[in-house]
């Protein structure tokens, strides 16, 4: 977007305008600094002056760039015109000499015009023709428009060329234009550009109604996404059951997934990994929030309020595609006309071609919701419409999501789509859920007091009780939980599906009871007469592959279900009782104009499954066993079974299993059989041991995608791992992964068994924070050999425990931990290695010294600006890592102080086009060696005197 912030007055020979290219480059015309080595500059906002290094000046093409040691600000966007035809709408800034106050003092001016790319083509220049005459010229000046040579050109917000002449016999109407295209082609300017520098966008016509319609379009998607339901509040009044996406919304975590389904790095909060990837598809189970992020990232991106982490998304225009939608509707998948209008905003049409411009000029954030809501025989199809989408406008960002095994690992890989994966909440994040939702809870209840008793309680009962703790790790399980646990006034359910009947129950059957609210529509109906007719809806959904029916649709379901129950039939038309089972079941939801939807496909797959098991059509589902989306169903319909129903579903997805030759879709299926079997209340011995027996057959997992089917188990998996001395040596990771995956008191005998075989150690000492963490300590850690180890600590009541644990040497804390906790913890160990990871309240490293004269290793994540003095006095240590520093001179002159150092990391130092200057490291020891990664050698100054001892890495 065009800002005054980003033009400035030069002053060389003569006066002129000029803009930012990079945060340290300003652009301007070449007749502007004339032959001069230095040209004085003035802010916008009235900085300055300040004298700029004149670094390339070409009198051919006439421009000239000006270097900053110190950044200027933000940078525009660029752009390229990409069309013959007239491009109008366009802006110019700068400070023409008839634009004063006082009668001297320079003000920016701006004019508006069109740009005619045919004009000027044989002599390469642009053209821009003014929308109005400028004022009459002073009396000391040749041309109203003087001074404003190397003011910026823009279109369509981009910067496209500045200008350079006023061409005679126009009036003073037209402009000449250097076109940007041409300097950034020149080799020299090619040389002194950061290796990050974005490329321009191209222009293809700007549109004199697409900016305000983009602000009504941005107003349309906040009133759409930025409120939602939060499940157990909508039994308050009507006011109350929408709340602000941001009460609800809950930054959970994620594993990027490298090629081949392996883990490529640490958990992360998913804002930090979505950061750095422009192309992202994201797994996750029912109910882990995936469309919730959609939405939030939609209503912050259009609405500008995305945070640092993600701030490069503010201001793009984001395009939801809910395929359920179109499913639904029985539409295509949408073309460019289609993509405004695919979400069903309640705005106006846009302008014809909107869509298109907005992707060409790279603007277009593309989140395309539920491809597992694709049937398989129409995947290919979704495949090709995206990726020829992406194809055509290879700069528009992209997230979508899909359960985790609805398609292949790396399907999107050819178009550099990067995977990752939602995790279960952890425990720390189950409280943080319920506290937002007592919180909102609050806002209309008449006893808050009551609702803190029952808060507290519920905390509790997390804390200590870890079936229930397990049963609650997405958010809308979480949610679930928190509902009931209020109505009950503490009692809970202890399986999941007794906690789907019970939510059931809750939605269906209580809530007007307690609201005293009887029949207001005329229609009474019971909770089983409810199902029965929400799960023939849900049962057709399932059977279609889709989770969103019109109208109509529901309508043919319930005249055929309706002759079966009379005494509802005769209460209403079908029309009457779907208006009933929209206004009260609070099972279904409008989407848009006459579509629908069930509160979840939860409780869809759970009602599906209900009508399936009762229609006798155990076989139905067997038949679909070796499709991903079904799974879920299956795995309800086991609860919904009888004692005679049940082992058909188990000997039917174990003989499922063995008919498969691939070793993970037969985990898959021996698993899902395993987990079926968990539902019995009553199950023959023999078949509990045949699963078992299969469940052990592809023990231990080979990749990351079994490990984690298989800890879905819990720690029923635990009793079939082999024991310690019958695993093979290169599988023992694997098997001890599998036991920190599932974690808890139970798995804790088993993390014990291992703790001798030094090739687990590694794994042993980085998921501490998955066990009860006192047990933990004692009855593991202090096992191993911590001496060469880095022990991962990251929760604060790891901290006290480290006294208990003499051998360990290396630590690593991952976490916001206060200075202060830290010298606390580490006071009187002996500490070799300290490592600092995602801390954001850490400002002072002065902790370090209670490591005394033992510590050799250091390593600092986003360290901030100057507090590296803090390590003087710290003679020992060897090395010292900086991952993403800002630094300053005063930082590396007290690296240089240092007199053990021997080897110094700067990681991806940011911002990359600030450069790194090493100088004040030319005093260090000389056995100092300095490794640089994420820095082109051009942005180093200060190199050549550190010679051999300098390595830069990519």
């Amino acid at each position: 977007m065009t800002s005054g912030r980003q033009v400035f007055a030069v002053l060389g020979q003569q006066q002129g305008s000029g803009v930012l290219l990079t945060p340290h480059l300003i652009l301007t015309s070449a007749h502007v600094v004339g032959g001069r080595d230095t040209a004085e500059v003035a802010a916008a906002g009235g900085g300055g002056p300040a004298a700029l290094r004149v670094i390339r000046s070409d009198d051919e093409l006439d421009f000239a760039l000006l270097h900053s040691e110190d950044p200027l600000g933000p940078a525009p966007g660029l752009g390229a015109l990409a069309t013959d035809r007239p491009v109008p709408g366009c802006e110019i800034l700068g400070f023409p000499r008839v634009q004063r106050y006082e009668g001297r003092k320079l003000d920016l001016d701006q004019y508006t015009g069109t740009v005619l790319p045919m004009a000027g083509l044989v002599r390469r220049t642009l053209t821009v023709e003014l929308d109005h005459p400028p004022a009459e010229p002073g009396d000391d000046a040749p041309s109203p428009l003087a001074g404003l040579s190397g003011a910026p050109v823009y279109a369509d917000g981009g910067l496209i060329g500045i200008v350079r002449a006023v061409p005679r016999g126009r009036g003073h109407g037209r402009l000449e234009c250097v076109p940007l295209t041409a300097v950034l082609g020149h080799p020299d300017v090619r040389r002194l550009l950061p290796r990050d520098f974005t490329p321009p966008a191209p222009v293809v016509r700007t549109h004199p109604e697409d900016r305000p319609y983009e602000a009504e379009y941005a107003e349309a998607l906040g009133a759409a996404y930025r409120r939602t339901k939060i499940f157990g509040l909508d039994e308050l009044d009507r006011r109350a059951s929408e709340w602000d996406l941001d009460t609800a919304y809950l930054s959970l975590e994620a594993a990027a997934k490298g090629r081949g389904g392996d883990t490529a790095s640490v958990p992360q909060r998913i804002d930090d990994l979505l950061a750095s990837r422009p192309r992202v598809l994201i797994r996750g189970d029912a109910g882990a929030g995936k469309t919730t992020l959609v939405w939030w990232l939609a209503a912050h991106a259009a609405a500008g309020t995305l945070g640092p982490n993600l701030a490069e998304l503010n201001g793009l225009v984001p395009f939801v595609v809910p395929l359920r939608t179109l499913r639904a509707r029985g539409e295509g998948f949408p073309g460019l006309a289609g993509l405004p209008g695919v979400a069903g905003l309640v705005v106006d049409p846009a302008p014809d071609g909107w869509a298109g411009r907005v992707l060409a000029a790279g603007r277009g954030l593309l989140l395309v919701d539920g491809l597992d809501e694709v049937p398989q025989e129409e995947r290919e199809a979704a495949h090709a419409w995206l990726s020829g989408l992406l194809a055509r406008y290879p700069r528009t960002r992209c997230v979508a999501t899909v359960r985790p095994l609805a398609v292949d690992p790396d399907w999107l890989g050819a178009e550099r789509f990067e995977e990752l994966t939602l995790l279960p909440m952890r425990d720390a994040d189950i409280q943080a859920f319920v506290a937002a939702w007592h919180e909102a809870a609050r806002l209309d209840d008449v006893d808050p007091a009551g609702l803190d008793v029952l808060e507290r309680d519920l905390a509790l009962q997390f804390r200590h009780n870890p079936v229930l703790a397990d049963l609650a790790r997405t958010p809308l399980l979480c949610a679930v939980i928190c509902a009931l646990h209020r109505l009950r006034e503490g009692f809970l359910p202890e399986t999941r599906w007794a906690l789907y009947q019970s939510a059931l129950q809750l939605l269906l059957g209580d809530r007007d009871k307690r609201r005293r609210i009887d029949a207001p529509d005329g229609i009474r109906m019971s909770v089983e007469e409810h199902q029965q007719l929400l799960q023939r809806i849900a049962a057709w959904l399932v059977r279609g592959g889709q989770t969103e029916f019109t109208r109509q649709q529901a309508l043919h379901q319930l005249t055929r279900a309706l002759p079966g129950m009379p005494r509802v039939a005769a209460q209403g038309t079908p029309a009457e009782i779907l208006t009933h089972l929209l206004n009260r079941s609070g099972l279904l939801q409008e989407r848009a104009d006459d579509v629908f939807q069930f509160a979840h496909r939860t409780f869809q797959d759970f009602l599906a499954a209900k009508e399936f098991v009762e229609d006798d059509l155990v076989s139905e589902l067997l038949r679909h066993v070796r499709e991903h989306q079904w799974h879920d169903v299956l795995l309800l319909a086991a609860g919904h079974c009888s004692r005679r129903e049940l082992p058909v579903l188990v000997e039917g997805v174990l003989a499922a299993g063995s008919a498969v030759r691939d070793r993970g879709r037969k985990t898959t299926l021996y698993v899902l059989a395993a987990r079926c079997a968990q539902h019995a209340a009553w199950l023959a011995e023999p078949l509990h041991a045949r699963v078992r027996k299969a469940v052990k057959s592809v023990l231990p997992p080979r990749n990351a995608t079994q490990l984690t089917e298989l800890a879905s188990l819990g720690p029923y998996v635990l009793p079939l791992l082999p024991h310690p001395q019958k695993v093979a040596e290169d599988a023992v990771h694997q098997v001890v992964s599998l036991i920190c995956e599932v974690g808890g008191s139970e798995a804790v005998p088993y993390a014990r068994e291992f703790a001798g075989t030094a090739a687990t150690t590694v794994a042993l000492t980085t998921d501490w924070a998955r066990f009860p963490t006192e047990v933990y300590a004692r009855e593991v850690l202090a096992r191993l050999d911590l001496s060469q180890h880095l022990l991962t600590v990251t929760e604060p009541g790891q901290l006290p425990l480290l006294r208990t644990l003499p051998h360990a040497r290396h630590f690593a804390f991952r976490g916001d931990f206060t200075a202060g906790a830290l010298a606390e913890a580490l006071d009187g160990l002996t500490v070799h290695t300290v490592v600092i990871s995602d801390n954001d309240v850490l400002d002072d490293l002065g902790f370090l010294h209670v490591c005394g004269a033992e510590l050799r290793r250091v390593r600092v994540s986003r360290p901030p600006t100057g507090c590296l003095g803090a390590l003087a006095g710290l003679d020992a240590l060897e090395e010292l890592e900086l991952v993403l520093p800002q630094l300053d001179a005063g930082d590396l002159r007290a690296v240089a102080e240092l007199p053990g150092l021997g080897l110094l990391s700067l990681g991806r130092p940011r911002p990359c086009d600030e450069g790194l200057d090493l100088t004040p490291l030319h005093q260090a020891s000389r056995t100092l060696q300095v490794r640089v990664t994420g820095l082109p050698e051009r942005r180093i100054t200060g190199r050549a005197a550190l010679g051999s001892r300098l390595t830069v890495e990519k």
